[in-house]
């Protein structure tokens, strides 16, 4: 009977007949009718409120199917897993030779950089890929990203850098985030995250210029992927489609659950982008958010308390397309681990990894290896 049971909730996750409403609550369809069950997260069991699970108390098959469909999911991640690789010099810069070796280091005012000599046409030659013609190291620099996005202020960073022997000022700083920020969006634009199939949207206000606008944000609730986000000047009213398509072109899917609050902006951009004809193709629509239990939007508010605490430092942003959010958003996604995620970052969880110890400097080099790339075709 087991096995009858397991067989059935194996149909049912590969059909897809069930709809993720968060981490701890799914609803289930039933085979013989229309109505749907509701499977329940209790502690580290499942519960059903089926007739098999409630009165027998056995393992029923709609249990069974979200346990088939979890595992199911982790599997696809990990087949489909993304590697942001370590660059290491292998080729020659003008030959493109692979005979090549280490030939001592040339010393400037900013460090040290590893100069190499071909065997084959005999040049020597320096790489410092993504960092040419910087005069501070790639450590100062992606030490100030770190230090500036974990919650520092851009005077701090120059202190902690003059420490370090760096002598800048807060404005090279800000230079070199919104250098680096465009760069690695650039690439990070052409990654498709594996996210979930449950999505939560809600917006915060934030001074821009000394004027109120809102942030909305679109989050993934498995993965908490930051899928997308725009500034607005007003709450109600917003056309939030801009969002919802965003999202689209990230993710390449739409969700099987949107979460927000009863903000009517949501629900026209959500019939808009994400309603369909076929019911077995709707995005279900949840407006009714609690505090607490299973309809919350309690991991959007985690999110907007990020913003809030890095917004205090910097007392309002300044412009409208400031890249502080984006590189804020990078730093979400790629760099910062999660508690609720078992340490790590929403990156990882999506399939996405990143070699390397300093994941600031992996992601950089990519970027500008992908851009030479690309302007060379």
């Amino acid at each position: 009977m087991k096995n009858k049971r397991e067989q059935k909730g194996k149909e049912i996750a590969l059909k897809s007949d069930l709809i993720r409403v968060s981490d701890i609550h799914y609803k289930v369809h039933s085979q013989t009718s229309k109505r749907k069950y509701d499977v329940v997260k209790v502690g580290n069991s499942w519960t059903c409120n089926c007739a098999d699970h409630k009165f027998r108390k056995v393992c029923c098959k709609h249990i069974h199917a979200i346990e088939i469909s979890i595992k199911i999911r982790q599997e696809v991640r990990q087949q489909n897993k993304i590697t942001i690789p370590s660059i290491t010099i292998s080729n020659c810069k003008f030959c493109h030779s692979d005979n090549v070796k280490k030939f001592g280091i040339r010393k400037n005012k900013s460090g040290n950089i590893q100069r190499f000599v071909c065997s084959d046409c005999h040049k020597t030659f320096s790489i410092n890929l993504g960092f040419e013609r910087m005069k501070s190291t790639p450590q100062s620099i992606t030490s100030a990203l770190q230090l500036y996005f974990t919650g520092e202020s851009l005077r701090g960073v120059t202190k902690f850098l003059k420490l370090q022997g760096t002598n800048v000022s807060h404005v090279t700083v800000y230079n070199w985030i919104t250098k680096y920020t465009e760069l690695m969006q650039k690439y990070i634009d052409k990654i498709v995250p594996n996210v979930g199939d449950a999505w939560h949207a809600d917006e915060i206000y934030m001074k821009i210029h000394g004027d109120l606008k809102y942030v909305f944000a679109l989050m993934d609730q498995e993965t908490r992927y930051w899928i997308a986000q725009e500034v607005a000047d007003r709450k109600e009213g917003h056309d939030a489609r801009g969002l919802l398509q965003k999202s689209k072109e990230v993710t390449q899917a739409k969700p099987k659950v949107f979460i927000t609050d009863g903000l009517g902006s949501y629900h026209e951009a959500y019939k808009k982008e994400f309603w369909s004809l076929k019911r077995e193709d709707r995005t279900l629509h949840i407006r009714h958010i609690h505090l607490q239990g299973d309809r919350n939007n309690n991991i959007q508010e985690r999110l907007n308390g990020e913003i809030r605490d890095r917004e205090k430092v910097m007392r309002g942003l300044k412009k409208m397309d400031t890249p502080i959010l984006t590189g804020y958003q990078i730093y979400h996604n790629y760099l910062r681990p999660h508690m609720g995620l078992e340490g790590k970052t929403p990156a990882q969880a999506c399939g996405i990894e990143i070699e390397g110890s300093n994941k600031w400097l992996t992601l950089i080099q990519n970027a500008t290896d992908l851009n030479r790339s690309l302007i060379k075709k």
